[in-house]
């Protein structure tokens, strides 16, 4: 091992891990692989080590460095932008340290128009770049020159974009680059998955066997502290959200015992930088000039935007003299903002950043003292990855504190811990060849110096979501972007790709610079931007939110109270407002269900509960409610499924108790009204959430254990979700998407992007015209199919219909509503009435059943 590399470490006080070390050896052997450490244990130089080292001993002279910076040798791929700039610090920290002839640049879409500029003539020794800007560069003709030097390319956060379009995005590009240079070395990094092996054969490609492959795992013992806050009281009967800001007096001391004690306006003439970067990583406490010292921040985490926004206001609410001290960052803010955010996180010059999933990556913020997740975790990763973002460096220990947005949370907290330490995580499923993907990519490759049909399918096929293509769907995405299939065949516009003597490639600069503008695989909600009348932008809101509001209404966005004046040109209007606003945004794309793994062990948090087994403080809170549970009904074992049935005034309430999910029950619970209602006509309300769904109608079902065994049963599941849900417009709604990554659509140029209904109707036209004239077009079936797999979660909902089947029904009818019944009816209640009304009728049955539960 070199020994300017193992004195840097020295330098820095830190002492290799033995994972660094197996993973330097690796790449030094020619070997690709990946590495899988908890967060902040130094995964980002155990992959650095290895580019650095065998360059040094390549030139072991310092003396005869070259003088000029090397040209490429590294691609970093990164799923955010926001991860770019600290990636690029801590790459740039040993190679100035040490004087190496490197140099470290960025390629993002928010890279600079003079920089892309400068890079044109030569790129930097690492790139920092994301698998959009990679795919882009793709696009040029002279790129295989220029990445003639390359060396190694690393994905990080690879269990984030493993499973989605953006990592079938990152195989492509990945094939493409294996093609030119057989000898490229490829590693990725990956925190919290539970399907490693899978995961690496998927990065590596189809030709996995035949490679040196290294699955490296840290064998560190990563100390992690989960604690709830427990209410003072505890309901016997829960509803969704209701004791979440009850707890809010002890999540302002718990902040307070570790926030920042210097506001921003004592921060201004700070001269002091970051807290230096991290290999082994170390945090510090830095000294300012007047005297001020940095204590730790704390991140509170919640799991949708809309949480965001209400906990932010309730925190200045009840705490006015923490205006400077506190801040909030989710996705839909203005960049510009959360980059301010960041930077103060950096500095360590806040005391709290109420946030979303947009803070769960690796972005280091060294210190981060403490998390709050406000909330179920509704999985072992995300909340692992969340408690990550604390004590971020070895020998550290990572706090988490709990708080309960509904009691039943209480389950999911206790059961996270066990799963944590008998070390269960979740798994992420790749995905099978999308051919939306594949039209992109195509052309992307045509026009980046063009291609021959065998020698691009054999290339395809090298990644791993194409490894088995099928020659059936390979011709039609090749007529699909030569002719534009069988329904444009009449229209040149849609014949991108031109073929000449075998050879395929992009002539018409139109069509280049249209598919340039739109490559990539993420899409989003119809949304506005909001911007004040003046002009400054505060982020993006989804229109239907907006369409609801009249001019003078207020709302809360960003932390700030806003008046609506008008929309226009895909802009909402405000101003500021002093009146509280009373509305939140909320965000469609918000739901996070139950993960299978989290559903599995609050099961069997609930089965030691039956047997008497309270062996936490948060299943030792729950004993009352689950007393009552035990006592109206019964708390169901792993093996049972229970259903419950109770009259009411307003008719028959039937629950069913699967534990599936959120996502999955709403399939579960549309299914099982559609095959009711194929025997007997009749009306039914459904709600649903993580522990089960319920069916509310006006007349009673004279159901048996077998009748419900075949309303349950997992035959002719694809035929009756589609009878029973609107598939016809689910499928239209997913084809907006397919019909963008496919090149179908153009968005419109930057800075005058084509309004969202025009988007709209652009792709309802498209989806009119193929499923009348070319009914067998791929692009509709991958709609459908998408629909099934990722909307319906139908492996999912297989996987509980099955489970079913070999379950013990358990038909229990109750006297009155159960605590696990209780707040699916009141999710009924709140579809029936107004806010005002609901608030008060299900604080009347709360006390109403308090009262008899008393009496039991």
């Amino acid at each position: 091992m070199n020994a300017l590399w193992l004195d840097w470490f020295k330098q820095r006080k830190w002492r290799p891990f033995p994972f660094q070390t197996e993973t330097w050896a690796a790449y030094l052997a020619g070997e690709s692989g990946l590495v899988h450490a908890p967060t902040g244990l130094g995964k980002t130089y155990a992959v650095w080590g290895g580019p650095i080292l065998q360059w040094l001993a390549e030139n072991q002279e310092p003396g005869e460095w070259p003088k000029k910076p090397e040209r490429l040798r590294v691609l970093w791929l990164t799923p955010l932008r926001a991860l770019a700039n600290d990636t690029a610090n801590s790459l740039r920290a040993p190679i100035e340290d040490l004087n190496l002839p490197w140099t470290v640049d960025l390629r993002t879409g928010d890279t600079s128009a003079a920089a892309r500029r400068k890079q044109v003539e030569r790129f930097a020794t690492a790139l920092v770049t994301t698998p959009e800007s990679l795919s882009l560069q793709l696009s040029r003709a002279d790129t295989r020159e220029k990445f003639s030097g390359l060396r190694c390319v690393v994905v990080d956060e690879w269990h984030e974009m493993l499973g989605t379009k953006r990592g079938v995005q990152t195989e492509l590009c990945l094939a493409r680059l294996r093609h030119w240079f057989p000898e490229l070395r490829v590693w990725g990094l990956s925190a919290t998955l539970g399907n490693l092996p899978q995961a690496l054969q998927v990065l590596l490609g189809a030709n996995f066997a035949n490679q040196k492959a290294r699955l490296v795992s840290a064998k560190v013992d990563k100390q992690f502290e989960l604690k709830t806050l427990l209410p003072k009281s505890m309901d016997r009967f829960p509803w969704a959200g209701h004791i979440g800001l009850a707890l809010l007096p002890d999540v302002i001391a718990q902040i307070e015992r570790v926030g920042a004690n210097c506001k921003l306006n004592d921060l201004r003439n700070e001269s002091t930088t970051s807290p230096p970067l991290r290999g082994g990583e170390g945090a510090r406490d830095v000294k300012f000039e007047n005297g001020f010292s940095r204590k730790g921040t704390t991140l509170l985490f919640t799991n949708t935007r809309s949480q965001v926004e209400i906990w932010f206001q309730a925190l200045l609410e009840a705490r006015p003299d923490w205006a400077e001290q506190i801040a909030l960052h989710h996705g839909s803010v203005d960049r510009k903002l959360r980059e301010e955010v960041e930077d103060r996180l950096r500095a360590g010059t806040i005391k709290c950043v109420v946030c979303t999933s947009s803070l769960d990556l690796g972005v280091d913020f060294s210190p981060v003292e403490q998390i709050i997740q406000v909330g179920g975790p509704k999985g072992v990763a995300r909340l692992l990855q969340r408690a990550g973002r604390s004590g971020h460096q070895p020998g550290a220990t990572s706090k988490i504190y709990c708080v309960p947005a509904n009691a039943f949370e209480l389950c999911e907290f206790a059961a996270v811990r066990d799963a944590i330490g008998e070390g269960q995580m979740e798994s992420r499923e790749p995905l099978e060849a999308p051919l939306d993907v594949l039209s992109q990519h195509l052309v992307t490759l045509a026009l980046g110096g063009g291609f021959k049909e065998a020698e691009m399918r054999a290339e395809i096929q090298t990644a791993f979501a194409y490894r088995n293509l099928h020659d059936q769907d390979w011709q039609w995405v090749l007529d699909f972007v030569t002719r534009g299939g069988q329904a444009l065949r009449a229209y040149p516009q849609f014949q991108r790709v031109e073929v000449q003597d075998d050879f395929y490639t992009v002539t018409q600069p139109v069509i280049a610079r249209f598919h340039r503008m739109s490559i990539g695989t993420i899409t989003s909600d119809a949304s506005l931007s909001v911007k004040y009348l003046r002009g400054k932008f505060l982020g993006t809101i989804e229109e239907w939110f907006i369409s609801k509001l009249r001019p003078g209404d207020g709302f809360t966005f960003g932390g700030r109270q806003l008046e609506f004046v008008r929309v226009r040109d895909m802009t909402a209007y405000v101003r500021n407002s002093k009146k509280t606003a009373r509305r939140i945004p909320q965000w469609l794309g918000g739901k996070m269900p139950l993960s299978s793994q989290l559903a599995r062990a609050v099961r069997q948090k609930l089965a030691e509960a039956k047997r008497g087994e309270f062996n936490s403080p948060e299943m030792r809170a729950m004993q009352p409610i689950l007393k009552i549970q035990s006592e109206w009904s019964l708390i169901p074992d792993p093996g049972e499924l229970l259903i419950e049935w109770t009259k009411s005034r307003d008719g028959f309430h039937y629950f069913v108790y699967p534990f599936a999910g959120r996502l999955a029950h709403e399939g579960l619970a549309a299914l099982a009204a559609h095959r009711l209602t194929k025997t007997e006509p009749r009306s039914f309300t459904l709600t649903m959430n993580d522990y089960g769904f319920a069916l509310n109608t006006p007349t009673a079902l004279a159901l048996t254990e077998e009748d419900w065994k075949k309303i349950l049963s997992p035959e002719r599941l694809i035929e009756d979700l589609l009878d029973c849900l609107n598939s016809t417009e689910l499928a239209r709604r997913q084809f907006r998407e397919i019909a963008r990554i496919a090149g179908l659509i153009f968005q419109g140029y930057p800075g005058a992007p084509k309004s969202m209904r025009q988007v709209q109707a652009s792709s309802s036209l498209f989806y009119e015209v193929f499923t009348k004239y070319d009914p067998e077009n791929k692009l509709l079936g991958q709609a459908r199919r998408e629909v099934i797999e990722r909307q319906l979660e139908v492996r999912r909902l297989q996987g509980a219909l099955a489970d079913a089947q070999g379950m013990k029904l358990i038909l229990k009818p109750v006297e009155r509503l159960t605590p696990l019944a209780f707040p699916l009816w009141a999710m009924w209640v709140q579809a029936q009435v107004s806010t005002e009304q609901w608030g008060d009728r299900v604080k009347r049955m709360v006390e109403q059943l308090e009262r008899e539960a008393d009496k039991t």
